[in-house]
């Protein structure tokens, strides 16, 4: 059974403005992981940490201000 937001993010992905917000949301992961992996981060690695989990967070509440207006419409 499928669940009303799985529905939405299923014909989301038909939409090229949600694809690539999902793209890059997966690439900014990517790029969290591999400095997440580092025993030790410089101070340069920190702001660069600090920098992407922003942008995912800004990418993350724009695909869900677009799941809120697919489910209403």
């Amino acid at each position: 059974m499928s669940t009303p937001t799985a529905a939405i993010r299923t014909q989301l992905m038909a939409n090229p403005e949600f694809q690539r917000l999902t793209e890059q949301h997966a690439h900014y992961a990517a790029l969290l992981d591999q400095l997440t992996a580092k025993h030790y981060l410089t101070e340069q690695e920190q702001i660069e940490e600090t920098r992407l989990k922003k942008l995912k967070l800004r990418l993350k509440d724009e695909m869900a201000m677009l799941e809120q207006k697919t489910g209403s419409a």
